[in-house]
């Protein structure tokens, strides 16, 4: 797993997303290019915004036992896997838009650092150490990159 709060891995995936056009197909899935952007800044939304409702308790629960690791563990999303329903983009996004906010929170992650991010609260799993949020940033943008061949 490459390091998410490292420059040259920052560059690296804002090379990727630079790569990217309003025409970009995707190779497996259903999200145009603009819904896929708008559905990666979902994360940094929840994160830097806080415009998402947090979910209960026990739903939180429900997700630190049974989802958490495999979120943050080293290992690769699957290909067509379900996502959570407030990851869904239902409407069309402006590319430009949704591409420069994602190269701007990538920048912000960047420069705050690793340890910034250490034992911060995570919306749905609760505190994550700084491996735990980069496992989480690296491969959830990774696989979407990967998807529509950047």
């Amino acid at each position: 797993m490459k390091d998410f709060f490292h420059q040259q891995t920052t560059e690296e995936l804002i090379y990727r997303i630079n790569k990217l056009n309003p025409e970009s197909q995707q190779l497996w899935g259903k999200m145009s290019v603009d819904k896929m952007l708008a559905h990666c800044n979902v994360t940094f939304d929840m994160y830097f915004e806080n415009t998402y409702k947090k979910p209960n308790f026990f739903i939180k629960i429900l997700l630190q036992l049974f989802v958490k690791n495999y979120v943050v563990n080293a290992i690769p999303y699957k290909k067509n896997l379900k996502t959570a329903p407030e990851y869904i983009i239902p409407d069309t996004r402006n590319f430009d838009i949704e591409k420069n906010k994602l190269i701007a929170y990538l920048n912000q992650c960047q420069k705050l650092g690793a340890t910034y991010f250490e034992y911060k609260e995570s919306h749905s799993f609760g505190k994550l150490t700084a491996q735990e949020w980069n496992n989480l940033f690296y491969k959830h943008l990774d696989h979407h990159l990967t998807q529509f061949g950047v």
